[in-house]
């Protein structure tokens, strides 16, 4: 018995439910939809093609597998696929061995699929105060956990956890509704 064929323009919460029913197709098509946007997010993480290559295969994997527990009521199907990439990228960094960037090596901009996102990304993070964008920067591009943030920036957790909440809240509103500037 053969799956019924996906229509091209099928909503991305049927894509996923589809997968949960095992339609290889909706795999397929999420991954034409989101990959380049999760390799851009790997290349400024990791900065190595094999790595990210690997991890967003993984990341897939780990969509496909896990499909049925997405819950819409969440997240949108484009932000649980950008947050498990994001853990898989972290993963990755913890796992390698220790070596020390000077900022000007791991901040350097990388070429991305996908120029819309990733400018608007960079817009929003430059419309935050300077605190809040060290702290988006070290948490969501360098991998600090909120516990290592605590340390580092000599701050209780729980204030690092709200100042990272209100940071991104804070892009959130300079995206507006539709997820533009």
């Amino acid at each position: 018995m053969s799956q019924p064929s996906l229509p091209p323009d099928a909503p991305d919460v049927a894509l996923i439910q589809a997968m949960a029913g095992g339609q290889e197709d909706a795999l397929r098509e999420l991954h034409d939809r989101y990959a380049r946007l999760l390799y851009a997010l790997g290349h400024r993480m990791l900065h190595q093609n094999d790595d990210v290559e690997s991890c967003v295969q993984d990341a897939f994997m780990n969509a496909w597998k896990h499909a049925g527990r997405f819950d819409a009521s969440r997240a949108s199907v484009k932000t649980w696929l950008v947050s498990i990439a994001h853990h898989r990228f972290l993963q990755e960094l913890r796992d390698r061995p220790q070596t020390s960037l000077e900022i000007e090596e791991w901040d350097a901009p990388t070429a991305a699929a996908d120029p819309t996102d990733r400018l608007l990304a960079e817009q929003a993070v430059q419309g935050l105060e300077t605190d809040q964008r060290k702290l988006i920067e070290l948490a969501y591009y360098r991998g600090y956990t909120h516990s290592e943030l605590a340390v580092l920036l000599g701050l209780p957790v729980g204030t690092v956890k709200s100042r990272l909440r209100s940071a991104l809240g804070r892009m959130k509103a300079l995206l507006g509704p539709s997820g533009t500037l």
